[in-house]
């Protein structure tokens, strides 16, 4: 009996098999197939039938070659919270999945008290490596998050509060890595949201007075400066697939602006009341608004339609690498897991302690965490399958080094895109503007083809009609019909200049202006 066991024992553990490795592409690569394959069986066309097997069978194939590029370039999968029975995951508490996961991934979940100096906001840079912290009272911090190191911090004396981070006061300040006020910028006045789209090196701000403020950093240029016209606003977020600017406003709108454009490029109604909260999805064409209606909608920026509206309020929004989205209200926090066919439902949820107000939610990229900025200092609770468990050193690298992080600045400032590429469809980059209109033929080929047009018409036969009707003079006439209409398209064409052609005047005889009773005694022309 012990032997029985022991056998068994050891055989969990026994190499995979051939058949194994097999059984798992197979698995791996049917996310990669277009569909279900066509039913061959049932089409009788043999040479239809054979050029569809052999497109299933390059679909086969190109299923599997990704199935492959996935095993060995992206060897991590992400791992989500999964329920056993009727257990809830919303129900699972933080305590429970902190003792659970390994010592460095507890390390990540934390609560900084803060009290005297807050409400604090926080921002994660691209890469997910550093953490930069602001309380609305001036104090300000940067904290490597791999190492749990406070790099720098100091005290703004700020006479007003700190809407954004480095917005205090009556101007936006720079300050470099140790802490040294760099740059004041007095023209984007006020600001309350800022914004910075690091492939342009563009500093996007809005103030007070609702102006739109866009800036080079890299040259202080300032590259464009609008009224919005929609009064001020507190929501600005920028999406990240085509750097296009989003702002919500007090009366329910939500647009959308480039630094090219005077006007905004998309208005969309999204809510009947104040817009609290905005959101894009990494891929772009997914949108998240909440307002002041106790509702939160998702939207399809490939239509500009609403997807799905949910019953909730949320005072911040954010979307996840891996498509969850946090929302936060009073002193509550929820993420909901998109189910499938943007159906989202609730995944988690975490209770702060009763009296903190959420400021701030924000994922940090390629890492399984959500950063909290509330009115009491900072949290950071553990999210199973947030982050990009791959990640691309050529786009961020989250173990990089000092000199890597210089050369890495050199190359971004020479790779810089202009503020011209920022448009709702980047994919027209590189591609050819079809004409606006069709070209206009030479001269010689118009009259050619109107001396072709008259010809056909006259060659047409008519019809013998019954007596009385067929006389030769009305055979003329409708013979000169036919040749007018083949001439009209010729004779309307629009000039060089695209207006079209202009109608001769009429001339008015001296008699046709008198009334009738005296047109007799108008003055005749002499021939």
């Amino acid at each position: 009996m012990v032997a029985a066991e022991e056998t068994g024992v050891f055989d969990r553990f026994k190499p995979s098999t051939d058949q194994d490795a097999l059984d798992e592409l197979e698995l791996k690569s049917k996310k990669y197939l277009r569909g279900e394959a066509a039913n061959l069986e049932v089409l009788q066309d043999k040479k239809l039938k054979g050029q569809l097997a052999v497109r299933e069978k390059l679909y086969g194939q190109s299923a599997k070659a990704a199935a492959k590029a996935e095993k060995w370039l992206m060897p991590s999968e992400e791992g989500y919270l999964e329920a056993e029975g009727l257990e809830k995951t919303w129900t699972i508490k933080q305590e429970s999945i902190v003792r659970e996961v390994d010592l460095l991934s507890a390390r990540k979940a934390f609560d900084m008290i803060l009290p005297e100096l807050g409400p604090y906001t926080q921002e994660y840079t691209s890469s997910g490596r550093y953490m930069i912290v602001g309380g609305r009272k001036g104090h300000v911090a940067m904290i490597d998050m791999l190492s749990m190191d406070l790099i720098k911090e100091f005290q703004r004396d700020c006479s007003d509060e700190l809407h954004d981070l480095f917005s205090c006061y009556r101007y936006p300040f720079i300050y470099n890595r140790h802490g040294t006020e760099v740059h004041c910028l007095k023209e984007h006045g006020k600001p309350l949201k800022l914004q910075f789209l690091d492939k342009h090196f563009l500093l996007v701000s809005v103030n007070s007075f609702a102006q739109l403020h866009y800036q080079d950093i890299s040259t202080g240029e300032i590259v464009a400066n609008y009224r919005t016209g929609l009064g001020r606003t507190d929501v600005m977020r920028s999406n990240p697939y085509n750097a296009v600017i989003g702002l919500g406003h007090s009366g329910g709108k939500v647009t959308m602006w480039k630094p090219t454009s005077v006007k905004p490029l998309v208005t969309m109604l999204c809510h009947h009341g104040p817009v609290t909260a905005l959101a894009f999805h990494s891929g772009g064409h997914l949108m998240a608004t909440a307002g002041m209606d106790r509702k939160i909608k998702l939207w399809d920026l490939r239509k500009f339609e609403v997807l799905r509206t949910y019953s909730a309020q949320a005072q911040t929004l954010d979307f996840s690498q891996k498509g969850l989205l946090a929302t936060g209200n009073g002193s509550k926090v929820q993420i909901w897991k998109d189910s499938g066919g943007h159906e989202y439902e609730p995944y988690m949820a975490h209770a702060m302690v009763k009296g903190y107000q959420i400021g701030k939610v924000s994922f940090r990229p390629y890492e399984d965490v959500l950063g909290i900025g509330h009115s009491k200092g900072l949290s950071s609770i553990l999210v199973p399958g947030s982050g990009e468990p791959n990640f691309d050193t050529w786009v961020a690298n989250p173990y990089e080094t000092n000199k890597q992080r210089r050369e890495k600045e050199v190359h971004a400032l020479l790779d810089k895109l202009q503020p011209e590429t920022i448009m709702l469809d980047p994919k027209k980059i590189g591609t050819v503007r079809p004409p606006r209109r069709k070209e206009k033929k030479a001269k010689k080929e118009a009259e050619d083809e109107m001396e072709e047009a008259i010809a056909a018409a006259k060659s047409i036969t008519v019809k013998k009609k019954t007596k009385g009707r067929n006389k030769p003079s009305k055979r003329a006439k409708k013979k000169q019909e036919e040749v007018f209409k083949a001439k009209r398209p010729f004779l309307e064409q629009p000039s060089e200049d695209g207006q079209p052609p202009a109608k001769k005047k009429q001339r008015v005889s001296e008699a046709d202006e008198l009334p009738k009773s005296l047109q007799r005694f108008a003055r005749k022309k002499t021939a």
